[in-house]
């Protein structure tokens, strides 16, 4: 599986005309080697060329398990805590002869410090940005992938239930979130995909908003957005509850969100365009009078990172294909009332789409 994915990076690389792959640990290293490894002080930088094999800056406490592990022929370029990482990155960068060659590192995750000592020892190197050359090989997922997206759902809509059950008035939004931590693990998770969101009363019209403490009342809607990790691969669920009866419009409001949800998941299809699937769900919004309160896209690709391509939102014609996964998530906020978000994690088939969150939908549910 790893060298089937190093050889489309490769592939990649020729098309780009990408000399090497800088990659730090993060999403894109753990799909092209396996490992987790963690962002921390001491630099770990892995290289990719177009031909021939990889090599590694690490530390020296980390050589050890990457050396006995690597699913892959690879050159580490070890250095200690005494001598600092410098004499590494010179030494690597000697040996692949980077000075002046065309490099592609992560915008969005290589640091300032990594950046300087690549620009000081391979002058001239020209780096380029490879977020999106390794996002088209992520996009679509295979086989295993896809069980352990399952998992990862599985995992959360059973301790989504265990708290969903135990919502009423006089409970604070930090206490369902701790509670809801200490369900995932129980259920199995790995870990979490993001720090659970849990919007109550007024403070659910803001769609990340952060648990102050704030006390369910009677009538309040409850929207919680979760997910776990399990083998690397994230899940992502919104639903929303109620505190007992609520109000009419929040009723009509919720209401309209799932027909929304369900119009975007029901567009979804190879040859469709992502934005065409926005268009969908946020039609039904717009219609009811709601478009200026929905305030976010309709949707973001899900696997080893929480928010990855594809963008299900307006200006994204890249086409769907089978084995892309991603969020439907519509949603309307309404100032100082409440909101209402219903979010469900899709696959594209051959056929169509398949719906692989699996948690009730059809009402509000809460206790009065």
């Amino acid at each position: 599986m790893i060298e089937k994915r190093l050889q489309g990076l490769r592939q990649q690389q020729a098309t780009h005309d990408l000399d090497y792959v800088a990659l730090m640990p993060g999403a894109n290293l753990r799909y092209l080697t396996g490992f987790n490894l963690h962002l921390y002080e001491r630099p770990i930088v892995f290289f990719f060329p177009q031909e021939g094999h990889p090599a590694s800056i690490v530390p020296t406490l980390e050589a050890p398990r990457i050396e006995a592990n690597l699913p892959f022929e690879a050159e580490l370029f070890v250095y200690s805590d005494e001598e600092g990482h410098q004499p590494a990155f010179e030494r690597a960068c000697r040996a692949l002869n980077l000075a002046g060659k065309r490099l592609g590192v992560e915008f969005l995750n290589m640091r300032v410090l990594e950046l300087k000592q690549l620009e000081q020892y391979a002058p001239g190197c020209q780096t380029l940005d490879a977020g999106g050359v390794i996002s088209e090989l992520r996009m679509i997922k295979d086989a295993e992938e896809i069980e352990h997206m399952r998992q990862a759902i599985r995992i959360t809509e059973q301790a989504l239930q265990e708290v969903a059950d135990a919502i009423q008035p006089g409970r604070a939004d930090s206490e369902i979130a701790a509670e809801l931590k200490i369900a995932f693990l129980r259920a199995g998770a790995e870990g979490m995909s993001f720090e659970p969101i849990v919007g109550v009363g007024p403070d659910s019209a803001s769609s990340h908003v952060v648990p102050s403490g704030r006390v369910i009342e009677p009538g309040d809607l409850i929207v919680i957005d979760c997910g776990v990790t399990y083998q690397g691969y994230a899940a992502d669920i919104t639903r929303t509850f109620a505190a007992g009866p609520v109000a009419p419009q929040l009723e009509q409001v919720y209401e309209i969100v799932k027909e929304a949800n369900a119009a975007g998941r029901a567009a979804v299809r190879p040859g469709v365009s992502a934005q065409e699937v926005d268009r969908a769900a946020r039609q039904v919004i717009t219609q009811a009078g709601y478009g200026e309160y929905f305030v976010h896209r309709t949707g973001h690709g899900l696997g080893l990172e929480i928010h990855e391509p594809p963008y299900i939102v307006e200006g994204n014609e890249e086409l769907l294909q089978p084995g892309m996964t991603f969020t439907i998530e519509p949603g309307i906020y309404l100032p100082g009332q409440g909101g209402v978000r219903i979010e469900d994690n899709v696959l594209v088939t051959p056929q169509g789409a398949e719906t692989l969150t699996t948690f009730p939908r059809d009402q509000l549910r809460g206790k009065g």
